[in-house]
């Protein structure tokens, strides 16, 4: 067990006492409105989770897993971090020691005291198994428990980025007893959780709903406000905008047809929310199977760019409520979004040129190769774009079909079983690029069984080399130009086609108070939201 030498104030970049008055505040567009107890609250999170604890899956269980388990700390709306399960922390000016008070007086849903051991058990396992935590955790080189509530992380180099990642639904901390010495991946922990957070699970009806309850025994006295949330699993949209205005649902994570956003805000008893996603960051994707012997050929890859009209996208599949993009970067990801990177022009005949270049003429039948495309949710926006890019392809001599499958089945097929050519994929690029983008490009995380690592198969040293030293980087400035020049490189070697940026929305009734308080949303433990009465 390794001590920590007492350090002086002034040697640290961050203190939870520097943000002591802030946790004291109103969260909230709605904090004025007095917490009234009892109530059941329907959550619409929209596809079905294949697991609970937002461990091995970084998708629709970060919805539900944060109400169940917690995370080290949760953060405003400017991404000021506040406690959660440690209460005090704090960084060397070295960037290598990260020190945490852990909350006392915790328990663990099945009575077992709660102790600093979880936490330095959580961060190992999630640099081992979740498929951001390989890039996030990739400098701690040890966790070490210097007392029952006191822990430290030590690193080979900075991490600039690490104390943003501690949120449950980024880096939830596991019990370790339930966990230790098990095959992680596979525990059936993973789909029944037992964490300290305000909820307990209760029940899940696959297929139909998760049912978590009120935890008598919360740290954070007086919460949860809820009695239940109950998690419904409605991916039709059309069927999504019915349960709203017929009050079966009282919160859902978008789901309603783009074309009824307005007419839905307009609802006196409905409202829409469009903050909370600082913590997501979504863009659309094509993730090519670099594997592929078609798709190998990066003539091939730059042809499918020029059969590809992204304002067509925007427009018609989103309604407006999206924006093209060249590379990686979602727009609202400030400090390190460029607009000035290589374009590929709509342009079919240059598609074609390229085809016949890359060596793949038409035959007889007018036909190059095919390919099937994936769209990783089966309907919606997702689904129609892939059909577009079908027809697009299509139309440039290569036989593309839409093939669907439930979640897992596409998690399976694409990270897995590696049996596809096409993904559309909705991927998260997170708070930092360190955490959200680097899984995807850089070779040490092609990992199959991993979801949303690195699924092209994609490898070049030079962009190895810039993605590992902006990871490390303390200089913003610097850290910028590092990532500009990696966005450069995977723009021309496109083992990725990004396509847009998608608004994000969250539609509420307006009896649902405090559903959104930061950046992580509707991934919050929910502690703080109570229910207006009905009227």
């Amino acid at each position: 067990m390794t001590h920590i030498a007492p350090i002086s104030r002034r040697s640290f970049l961050l203190s939870a006492s520097a943000l002591a008055a802030l946790s004291a505040l109103p969260r909230g567009a709605f904090a004025q409105d007095a917490p009234v107890a009892g109530g059941t609250l329907t959550f619409n999170v929209g596809a079905e989770p294949p697991v609970l604890f937002p461990l091995t899956n970084t998708g629709s269980a970060v919805n539900v897993g944060p109400k169940i388990v917690e995370g080290l700390l949760t953060y405003d709306f400017d991404f000021n971090p506040l406690p959660q399960l440690a209460t005090e922390w704090r960084v060397s000016d070295d960037g290598l020691n990260y020190w945490f008070r852990i909350r006392e007086g915790v328990k663990w849903h099945d009575g077992v005291d709660f102790t600093a051991e979880d936490v330095a058990f959580s961060i190992l396992t999630l640099k081992e198994i979740h498929p951001r935590g390989r890039a996030t955790f990739a400098n701690v080189t040890a966790a070490n428990v210097l007392g029952p509530h006191e822990a430290e992380l030590v690193l080979s180099g900075p991490a600039p980025y690490l104390l943003s990642a501690l949120a449950a639904m980024e880096s939830p901390i596991i019990p370790k007893h339930i966990f230790e010495g098990t095959q992680v991946d596979t525990n059936p922990a993973l789909s029944a959780p037992i964490g300290t957070g305000p909820f307990v699970f209760r029940e899940w009806v696959r297929g139909s709903h998760i049912i978590v309850e009120r935890n008598p025994d919360y740290w954070d006295e007086g919460k949860p406000y809820l009695d239940r949330i109950i998690f419904r699993f409605i991916g039709d949209a059309s069927a999504a905008e019915a349960a709203l205005l017929t009050r079966e649902v009282l919160l859902s994570l978008g789901g309603v047809p783009l074309s009824q956003i307005d007419r839905v805000a307009a609802e006196g008893n409905l409202g829409v929310e469009t903050r909370g996603y600082g913590y997501i960051n979504a863009v659309l994707k094509a993730e090519l199977n670099l594997d592929n012997p078609y798709l190998a050929n990066i003539d091939v890859r730059h042809a499918i760019a020029h059969a590809i009209d992204k304002n067509f996208i925007v427009n018609t599949i989103y309604l407006g409520h999206a924006r093209a993009i060249k590379g990686p970067v979602n727009p609202y990801l400030t400090g390190f979004f460029t607009d000035d990177l290589p374009t590929y022009e709509y342009d079919l005949a240059r598609a074609e040129a390229l085809l016949d270049q890359a060596g793949y003429p038409r035959g007889a039948n007018g036909t190059r190769f095919a390919l099937t495309i994936d769209p990783h949710i089966a309907v919606g926006e997702y689904r129609q774009t892939a059909d577009y890019v079908a027809q697009q392809l299509q139309s440039i001599g290569i036989a593309a079909t839409v093939r669907t499958q439930d979640w897992g089945a596409f998690v399976t097929r694409v990270y897995t079983d590696r049996a596809f050519d096409i993904a559309i994929v909705g991927i998260s690029n997170t708070f930092d690029p360190s955490v959200g983008i680097q899984r995807l490009y850089w070779s040490e995380n092609f990992r199959p069984g991993v979801p949303f690592s690195n699924g092209t198969h994609y490898s070049n040293p030079e962009a190895d080399r810039l993605l590992e030293a902006v990871a490390v980087e303390i200089d913003p400035v610097r850290r910028r130009e590092l990532f500009d020049a990696f966005q450069r490189i995977v723009v021309t070697d496109l083992p990725t086609i990004d396509l847009v940026a998608p608004d994000s929305f969250t539609l509420f009734s307006q009896r649902v108070v405090n559903h959104t308080i930061g950046v992580d949303g509707l991934a919050s433990n929910a502690a703080d939201i109570h229910l207006l009465p009905e009227g």
